[in-house]
């Protein structure tokens, strides 16, 4: 079996040492919550309590699956895809934690987080783990592994601040990684977009979080790439304020907003696929 060229996914990211400090953000924002604060909607459906029940779940599930072995659990049903399944199962435990109160999840977060950063900070980064949907590898390296968890833990604490009237917390150490790691997932949204060999597509996001990330035509069946230095100028330029991108990718803002919001110059046609970018499970 032909071995995935992990190189087109850009280097590697280093989240491991973001996991205490994203952890000891996660357990301040839900100390500070009033009473009523729990009861309001975090998410469709989901309320701030029931988010952070959610979290607890994603803790466990790593734990166990990670640095148990643990291998039980529930399993997707015969013709269940893989995002109908996390859905179930998501839906499922935050059904069960119905009876816990907002002080249990507290004292359970704080030992399971806690234990969950240590597991990342000592991971070795180019082990095989969990498969990454959204950039298309599955196996994925555990550098890409962990870093989406990285952004999913540090979005649903964006979250639970914006349900309680808080803004993002846009403290460039975390938000520049968790906006690397997002756009990780520019080959894998171009796979479908013909473009002679050698096109450049540049992707830049301003500010002390931001970045830029150019994604190159390899021609054929070959895709496209985040490796390789920057070649000549590219053919299409996509400048996104930092908020608009995370929550872009995060579907928080739709492509239409996001575009419309965008800074571009060149083909349009790649500027209008850039902006269906898509980071998370749907």
């Amino acid at each position: 079996m032909t071995e995935p060229d992990l190189s087109r996914l850009g280097p590697p990211i280093d989240a491991g040492p973001l996991f205490a400090p994203e952890h000891a953000a996660l357990m301040a924002t839900l100390r500070a919550l009033r009473p009523e604060e729990w009861r309001a909607e975090a998410v469709p459906g989901w309320t701030v309590r029931e988010l952070a029940a959610h979290l607890l779940g994603d803790f466990y599930g790593r734990l166990a699956r990670d640095r148990d072995g643990h291998r039980e659990g529930p399993a997707p049903a015969p013709g269940e895809t893989l995002e109908a399944f996390i859905h179930r199962i998501n839906q499922e435990w935050v059904d069960a934690h119905a009876r816990v109160s907002p002080a249990s999840l507290l004292d359970a977060l704080e030992t399971a987080g806690a234990q969950v950063a240590r597991f990342f900070e000592a991971a070795d980064p180019d082990a095989p783990s969990l498969g990454v949907s959204w950039a298309g590898v599955d196996p994925a390296p555990m550098w890409l592994d962990r870093a989406r968890d990285l952004t999913e833990f540090w979005t649903h604490r964006q979250q639970l601040r914006h349900a309680t009237g808080r803004g993002t917390d846009d403290a460039p150490r975390v938000l520049s990684v968790v906006l690397d790691t997002f756009f990780r997932a520019l080959p894998h949204t171009l796979r479908a977009v013909p473009a002679p060999p050698g096109t450049q597509v540049r992707v830049t996001v301003p500010g002390p979080a931001g970045g830029a990330w150019t994604v190159t035509a390899e021609g054929d069946e070959k895709g496209w790439t985040l490796a390789g230095p920057p070649a000549g100028e590219p053919v299409t330029r996509v400048e996104l304020d930092a908020e608009t991108a995370w929550r872009l990718c995060v579907r928080g803002v739709e492509p239409a907003e996001a575009r419309a919001r965008a800074r571009t110059a060149g083909d349009p046609r790649l500027a209008d696929a850039v902006c269906e970018i898509v980071s998370i499970i749907r």
